[in-house]
């Protein structure tokens, strides 16, 4: 048969969304590569999606519905057909709804796909449903919190005005795991004589395009901001005509923060010398276009959300927004595109249902008692694995009178103590539309192969649920394809600006941008407002993160063959590759560690066997795990986030996954 070129859409949590070439013969991917027409991803993948045909066509993929057969977690199941499957599990939320109410059931989703349709279409269903609504706030809502505290509703800066900085400063990302096509820009402003600084905990594979490295202590980049712009005004290298226009709250913020926030207040707390904050400051002064690309570990912390929004006051002081090239780019926020509400459906509730952050999951699984929840439904997430206090839940996971459904790829750490295992399809298998949070690109996507085995999309799953539930709303009696129809025929200003021809074809298209985008700021004030009167801390300043009685800071970090979970199911990435511990030499020498034992760390919350590695390019009192591990890969019972807490951050109630801190010993 003729090979056929399909476009499709990288469905994973990544800012990149790259657009894909599918090859695709007799139903069967034989190879996937970028799609050199993206105008940011311009043809490139990472390794992960190079061979994203391995994942599609694994021997682990599951094919047909499972019904627990023995304890839960040890994996024991027989197959079923989806008709069994359906009346099991709606059966048991019937009989669970009368007993304690609809709230005693909970979705629990995330990620694992990025497809505006295939994402959220559970919300409605469980709208519908009356369960406990899910609070999904795992990722960097403080992060997004930051920004708006200063520059409201601003468009993201275009990632490729980077190419047109002289100083650009990767600043907690590590582009080469998470961000790859930012690197383009950096090469072409290198090009041009460009500087490039990365400022992070430890020195990254991104270290190897910065030309220089700053390691800051964990939790302390405010501080670091602080110190830098106290220089700024000492040394007048702030652009008095630009805040006079367009800032609000510079004066008090320089006489009630700044002035008492010296580089040596900066040097305590980031730990960096005080001749280096001064560097770092006039450096940045006196720039023409300095350019920050913000990555989002920063705002794990507990103090979170207060750093994102002193880091996001630098430009403002040097008025680099003026200049083509300056700016911050932290997120790039593409959420009006679309009318969201066509798929989540709010209006399906009928009242207001009680609220589960998925950050405590382990709490809501082993202490909710009004109701308690008495079932977890599972789609696009292992929550087993990437939810903080892993052990608690777990133990929640393990509760024999709990139902758990759980809708997967593969038999993951959650769904083995599923009560019903449900096939899903991966994304070249059905239909969706994508935007991204990195770039201005959007795109539609076919499917490019049928379904493998009797794999179903969450749509498809969704509306079979409602048929067995007996829910007659359109909504569940439409396909996916009309789903999405239903949204491009209701463009809004934005979207109504492009090819809407070619955005239906399934070609990548960008979002146009107003000339005055950088400098027309979406605030009450209409400037930027280092002061906002309407938090409840008008100012910025410094806040110190949570830690914990331990030794080291650890840093939970993103690798370039692993996101979150996804892709433990690769052998061909992770060969010769283990779940290892990064440690400074002078560290594993007071504790008379060697390089590549087994070692555990280990807190108030739990511990987790790693395999160590002696590196200089971790600092002292820091270590490193990077990648969330199966279980099934991992050296001992338990991954990483046996080790993170439940807290949230300052704001907007996200994970605080990098406020954490462990010891360390030999197993």
């Amino acid at each position: 048969m003729i090979t056929e070129i399909k476009r499709s859409v990288c469905p994973y949590d990544c800012p990149d969304t790259c657009s894909l070439l599918v090859h695709v013969n007799d139903n069967r991917v034989e190879k996937v590569v970028g799609d050199p027409d993206h105008p940011f991803t311009r043809g490139r993948l990472c390794s992960k999606m190079n061979h994203y045909e391995r994942t599609v066509h694994s021997s682990r993929r599951l094919l047909h519905p499972l019904i627990r057969t023995g304890s839960k977690g040890r994996g024991e199941f027989r197959d079923a057909t989806w008709a069994e499957a359906v009346t099991r599990i709606t059966d048991r939320w019937r009989i669970i709804i009368s007993r304690y109410g609809s709230e005693a059931i909970v979705p629990c989703s995330y990620a694992g796909t990025m497809g505006l349709v295939q994402r959220n279409c559970g919300q409605a269903f469980f709208h519908r449903l009356g369960a406990s609504l899910l609070e999904r706030t795992i990722c960097t809502p403080a992060k997004e919190c930051g920004w708006k505290a200063v520059m409201g509703s601003t468009p993201g800066l275009h990632p490729d005005e980077a190419s047109h900085s002289d100083l650009i400063i990767l600043w907690g990302i590590n582009a080469v795991a998470t961000n790859i096509h930012m690197l383009h820009s950096i090469r072409e402003a290198r090009k041009r004589g460009a500087a490039v600084w990365l400022i992070d905990t430890y020195e990254t594979d991104t270290a190897k395009f910065a030309d220089r490295v700053f390691l800051t202590r964990p939790g302390s980049d405010g501080a670091l901001a602080l110190g830098m712009m106290n220089v700024l005004i000492r040394e007048r290298l702030v652009d008095e005509a630009f805040i006079d226009y367009n800032v609000l709250g510079y004066q008090e913020f320089k006489d009630d923060i700044l002035t008492d926030f010296t580089t040596a207040v900066a040097s305590n707390i980031s730990g960096l010398p005080m001749a280096t904050i001064e560097e770092m400051a006039i450096a940045f002064g006196r720039a023409t276009a300095p350019f920050i690309r913000l990555g989002g570990g920063l705002s794990r912390y507990g103090n979170g959300a207060m750093t994102v929004r002193t880091i996001a006051c630098l430009p403002a002081l040097v008025g680099a927004w003026s200049r083509l090239g300056g700016g911050l780019l932290a997120n790039i926020a593409t959420g009006a595109v679309f009318d969201n509400s066509l798929i989540t459906r709010e209006d399906f509730l009928a009242k207001t249902s009680r609220l589960v952050n998925i950050n405590k999951l382990g709490q809501a699984l082993t202490e909710f008692d009004n109701p308690p929840v008495m079932s977890l439904y599972v789609y696009h997430s292992n929550p087993a694995g990437v939810v903080p206090d892993q052990n608690k839940v777990l133990e929640g996971l393990s509760r024999e009178d709990i139902f758990t459904v759980v809708h997967e790829r593969f038999l993951s750490d959650t769904a083995l103590y599923a009560d019903v295992v449900l096939p899903a399809t991966t994304s070249l298998e059905h239909s969706d539309i994508y935007r991204a949070y990195g770039h201005y690109g959007i795109q539609r996507a076919f499917p490019a192969i049928t379904p493998i085995g009797e794999a179903k999309s969450n749509w498809d799953t969704f509306c079979l649920l409602a048929s067995s539930m007996g829910f007659n709303e359109p909504y569940f009696k439409q396909t996916s394809d009309e789903m999405i129809e239903q949204l491009l025929s209701k463009p809004s200003i934005w979207i109504a600006k492009t090819d809407l021809d070619r955005l239906r074809a399934g070609n990548p298209v960008e979002l146009p941008l107003p000339p005055d985008y950088k400098t027309n700021y979406k605030t009450v004030s209409g400037k930027i407002e280092i002061f906002n009167d309407s938090d409840a801390e008008p100012l910025p300043r410094y806040l110190a993160p949570y830690g914990d009685n331990a030794s080291y800071w650890l840093m939970t970090a993103p690798t370039p063959f692993m996101l979150n979970s996804s892709f433990n199911e690769r052998d061909d990435l992770l060969i010769n590759k283990r779940m290892t511990l990064k440690m400074n030499h002078v560290d594993a020498a007071s504790h008379g560690l060697i390089d590549g034992q087994r070692v555990i760390a280990y807190n108030e919350r739990g511990e987790a066997i790693f395999y160590l590695t002696i590196t200089q390019r971790v600092p002292s009192g820091i270590v490193v795990a990077e990648g969330v591990w199966w279980l099934s890969r991992a050296p001992g019972k338990r991954s990483v986030n046996a080790l993170t807490s439940q807290r949230l951050t300052d704001r907007g109630a996200g994970s605080t996954f990098y406020d954490t801190k462990v010891n360390v010993r030999a197993e």
